[in-house]
């Protein structure tokens, strides 16, 4: 049969003979962490082999610098690790399979801050460098995903506390020269928006090479920032949270954070159009639609009805930013947008930093099951992915510019799981998600049927998914059988909490748990809560649908 077909296949599987002989001295302690973690993957179709491939190039990725401990690296023409993605996202989602690799990159911002409180925004073998600040994802929480994934003990969280706080204090006094709150771009590199129209007439670096100055002469410098902002709002949300893991209150970085939200949409938010903009020099909205809307989304901004709305009308628009392989780095009906991925471009293509920093978006709302319709397409691309580049054509799919780039590589790993995975999550939960990649494009199959497995406190959890079936196993043994379309939600011991509708479609069926056979019908996005032996709807929010 083919479920004991693939767990054969997925017990036997051994990531050193994949990947094939190893480049450095650090790739073995590397792999063999990547191993504690239980994680392997099984598939029929394409998709087994990218996998493998990409985890052989992750491994090019992570080198020592300044240091002996090797730390996370950009990848491709990137020598280096970048504050605005490598230190941050990427980190934060190669925490569940090679802790110690994540750990020893915030570590090393933090190790390398100036006496002024400015982190770098990179890190070479050279050494650090501060010519801007690059920031997006915010560093915050990532280090408070890290720890409640992997412990709060020893003085990771009082060091990072420490090297952030001071971070926000040089911001606070450099970047808002027009005292409005927010935080401000003085060049194109600030936020990583290489060749984007946002940034068109716009250095690409801040004055005379310091992150403290802007280009005096310019018309329209600096702008007002909806993405820096955002990303200083729900830092100072996270460091609130941390101070008061740390012994102390939260009340004033929550005060903070208020501030900054409300000079995000009192600066940046257009009534109007609904979206976010910079505001330039003269006080006018820089009126060009880019990912920096999923940016903000991605820092918590906004409560589910607002996030809805620029589903709606943007983010899951096909005239907007839902393509073929979305999503676009700008809206598809701005006489601007260029589709063109052979070069590092945000006026266009799709970017995987946008596809690895989606996830928390829609996550952080509820809306699974619009994420999947990212996912579907985008695996789909992957599945015939041979580099590894930092773009996709989002009406081909095929890959863009450069290689072994680790944010395309940390992709693959990051959507095989939450797709047809076992994924663990800071709030101490793991999600089995039965469904399996589609296959979209011309009907080649990319991995019809899926195996996965990963330890967690010393127990060995398996899922084997096939189109109408799942079945997850428990050191062996079977633990839970569901049908397809659902995710199973348990805690680390694998006690059933819940189950979540994954599917846009109503799935009914039985789920059999420690001799029961409990019935039960789920909608896409409903969460039904495990009780006493008994199903009850814990809540129902409906889709967003795409749009025209």
């Amino acid at each position: 049969m083919m479920k004991e077909h693939l767990l054969e296949r997925l017990r036997s599987l051994d990531a050193a003979s994949r990947i094939g002989q190893l480049k450095k001295e650090s790739d073995a302690p590397v792999l063999a962490e990547w191993g504690s973690s239980g994680v392997r993957f099984a598939s029929t179709g394409r998709l087994e082999t990218v996998y493998y491939n990409a985890l052989g190039k992750l491994l090019d990725c992570i080198v020592p610098t300044g240091g002996p401990m090797p730390i996370l690296h950009e990848g491709g023409i990137y020598l280096g690790c970048w504050m605005e993605s490598t230190g941050t996202i990427n980190a934060e989602l190669l925490s569940r399979f090679i802790p110690s690799v994540s750990e020893s990159t915030y570590r090393a911002f933090a190790m390398h801050q100036r006496e002024d409180g400015l982190m770098p925004y990179k890190i070479t073998a050279g050494g650090p460098v501060f010519r801007q600040i690059q920031m997006v994802t915010p560093l915050a929480r990532c280090v408070w995903n890290h720890a409640a994934l992997h412990g709060q003990d020893g003085d990771f969280l009082p060091m990072m506390y420490a090297a952030m706080s001071g971070h926000d204090q040089w911001l606070a006094e450099h970047r808002d020269t027009r005292g409005t709150g927010a935080v401000e771009a003085f060049c194109t590199f600030d936020t990583g928006h290489d060749l984007s129209p946002r940034f068109w007439h716009v250095p690409d670096t801040p004055h005379l090479g310091n992150p403290a100055k802007v280009y005096p002469d310019s018309p329209i410098l600096p702008f007002v920032a909806p993405d820096l902002t955002a990303n200083v709002y729900c830092q100072r949300t996270y460091l609130g949270k941390i101070a008061e893991v740390l012994g102390g209150s939260g009340a004033e970085w929550r005060e903070k954070a208020e501030r900054s939200l409300q000079s995000l949409f009192a600066q940046c938010f257009d009534e109007e159009d609904y979206f976010f903009y910079d505001r330039d020099r003269q006080g006018r909205f820089v009126r060009v639609q880019s990912d920096v809307l999923l940016r903000v989304m991605a820092c918590e901004v906004g409560d589910r009805s607002f996030f809805d709305t620029m589903l709606e009308r943007y983010l899951l628009n096909t005239r907007k930013f839902f393509a073929k392989y979305p999503f676009t780095s700008m809206a598809m009906d701005d006489p601007r947008f260029d589709p063109f991925s052979s070069y590092n471009s945000w006026g266009g293509p799709t970017n995987f930093l946008s596809l690895i920093r989606a996830p928390h978006a829609f996550e952080y709302h509820g809306r699974q099951v619009e994420l999947t319709w990212v996912m579907y397409p985008i695996l789909a691309a992957i599945a015939n992915m041979e580099r590894f580049g930092q773009c996709l054509s989002p009406w081909t799919g095929e890959e863009g510019f450069t290689e072994s780039y680790s944010p395309a590589i940390l992709c693959v790993l990051d959507y095989v799981e939450r797709l047809c995975g076992i994924m663990p999550t800071p709030e101490g939960e793991l999600w089995f998600s039965g469904l399996v990649p589609y296959d979209f494009d011309h009907g080649e199959e990319i991995a019809n049927h899926t195996a996965y497995s990963r330890t967690v406190d010393g127990i060995t959890f398996e899922l084997v998914n096939l189109p109408e079936e799942s079945e997850i196993l428990k050191d062996g043994k079977s633990m839970v059988r569901f049908p397809a379309g659902v995710r199973i939600i348990t805690d680390r011991k694998g006690v059933l909490k819940g189950v979540l509708g994954l599917s846009a479609r109503t799935v009914e069926g039985t789920l059999s748990y420690r001799g029961m056979e409990l019935p039960f019908t789920v909608k896409g996005n409903e969460l039904l809560a495990f009780d006493d032996g008994v199903m009850r709807k814990k809540h129902d929010i409906g889709l967003i649908f795409p749009t025209y």
